[in-house]
């Protein structure tokens, strides 16, 4: 499809001129005056317009507003006979891209019209950008429906627009940095920068270094100067994961940043203001650690002006199902394959684990269950025997209170309108005792086994004396083969 420019100007020659030059490469329309322009402009939208200054009645620079007030905005090249600084910085306030003098030079007006509309595409790119940035790091994307996560949003949301510095705590894995992340979406700086440095990932000189920049000869291969990523935040956010694990001198550093908002390379001495946000996590205790001589008490102080906890996985059972969804979809169109689905029996033992890791382990479950099944099916069995453990976890929910009984009944997971991902069991309201359930789990186990105790055991994740003493206490499953 030819990119569609119109042409405007009073001079029939000069239009007719331009359209025979130009439509071979162009889907061109021409106007004799402001009047036939604007109802050209509201009949359908153009990449570009080519604009005379001077016509009877509106002049182009009323072109010009009425083009850039479109919603889908053309890039407008002026021309003029009566050329002038005056009249070319004129249209430039305007938004014109350029300016031309008549009579025109052909080869300059190609060489304008396609600079104009590869910045036109590149705008439309950026502006595509932040959109799917908006969407990924908006409070949808934190996802979960569960009461800890609400409230968690319901402070972010109010904390948001502010410039207060935030401090956010969380174990490892729960998802601090999208948190981080979505403070930054949300509030004003969100055209600005987002940087993330991981503290303990660095030794000492390389975090100072990385953090505030360097001078040329600060040190041994400081070869030339560097900016550091507050700088490189400027305008933005700044997100410093692990800040319990930076060391006194950094601490002092950073908090001279939070008294004067400026900072000082190093090996440097003039100070560089900032307007920087700034959003540390940490999974330590940082107030053990004030007691313990390990962190600066006026350090914590002033990062600690908002706490945001980010609640262990443990802690939201109710989310889970959701995240299990989430993640095998997003795993299956990252990896172009169908995603598996989950049985009733691997639904309640993943919603029964713990997740010592959190999202990053369960994440790393659905990739795994997305790349090794390929829209199969996933029992209980084919879970690695750390998710099942011995199934002692069942008798921490209660009767009936699995993890997965927030998810009514035999009500199916869909997302976009596709086959469920995981399948909820169970009628509504219906409950199993812990007995009941492990029973009939060792039932399922010994079939499935074809009555291979060994094997069993295996499938249960538990040990043949184990499963011994299971049989004991119910020899009415010894029969089955």
């Amino acid at each position: 499809m030819l990119p569609s420019v119109l042409i405007v100007d009073d001079e029939k020659h000069t239009r007719e001129g331009l359209r025979e030059a130009l439509e071979d490469d162009y889907d061109v329309s021409v106007a004799a005056n402001a009047d036939e322009a604007f109802n050209l402009l509201d009949a359908q939208p153009f990449d570009a317009v080519l604009t005379d200054l001077r016509m009877p009645g509106k002049s182009g620079l009323k072109v010009i507003d009425k083009a850039l007030a479109l919603p889908q905005r053309p890039a407008v090249i002026m021309m003029t006979a009566y050329g002038s600084v005056d009249t070319a910085v004129e249209a430039m306030k305007r938004g014109a891209v350029d300016f031309l003098t008549k009579p025109v030079n052909l080869e300059r007006l190609e060489v304008l019209l396609q600079r104009a509309l590869k910045s036109k595409t590149l705008e439309i790119e950026v502006k595509q950008l932040h959109e799917r940035l908006d969407e990924k790091f908006s409070f949808e994307g934190l996802v979960g429906n569960s009461a800890p996560l609400r409230d968690l949003i319901d402070k972010v949301r109010l904390v948001a627009p502010s410039r207060a510095t935030i401090l956010v705590e969380g174990e490892s894995g729960t998802g601090k940095e999208l948190i981080a992340q979505a403070l930054h979406q949300a509030g004003p700086r969100s055209r600005g920068p987002f940087v993330a440095v991981h503290c303990a990932a660095l030794s000492e000189n390389l975090l100072e270094s990385e953090l505030f920049g360097h001078e040329r000869g600060a040190f041994t291969g400081a070869s030339e100067r560097r900016v550091g990523r507050f700088e490189s935040a400027d305008g933005g956010t700044l997100f410093l994961d692990e800040i319990g694990e930076i060391t006194a001198s950094t601490q002092v550093k950073l908090l001279r940043f939070l008294e004067t908002r400026s900072i000082e390379r190093v090996g440097g001495s003039k100070p560089i203001p900032l307007d920087v946000r700034l959003v540390a996590a940490t999974n330590r205790h940082l107030e053990r650690m004030v007691g313990e001589g390990k962190f600066r008490e006026d350090l914590f102080f002033r990062l600690n002006v908002v706490r945001l906890t980010m609640p262990p996985l443990r802690e939201r059972p109710d989310d889970i199902p959701l995240l299990l969804a989430h993640y095998l979809l997003f795993f299956a169109k990252e990896n172009g394959v169908a995603a598996p689905q989950l049985e009733a029996g691997a639904l309640r033992t993943l919603c029964a684990y713990r997740w010592p890791g959190n999202i990053r382990e369960l994440r790393n479950f659905c990739e795994n269950a997305v790349v090794m099944h390929r829209g199969g099916r996933l029992t209980e069995y084919d879970l690695d025997p750390r998710y099942r453990g011995e199934w002692t976890g069942f008798a921490g929910q209660g009767s009936g209170g699995s993890a997965a009984s927030g998810a009514s009944g035999s009500t199916p997971i869909s997302s976009g309108g596709g086959a469920p991902v995981l399948a909820l069991p169970g009628p509504a309201g219906a409950s199993l005792s812990v007995e009941e359930n492990e029973k009939r789990l060792l039932r399922e186990a010994l079939i499935k086994a074809r009555g291979n105790r060994t094997q069993a055991a295996q499938l249960m994740g538990i040990s043949r004396r184990t499963l011994h003493r299971k049989l004991a206490e119910w020899p009415e499953l010894d029969t089955l083969d």
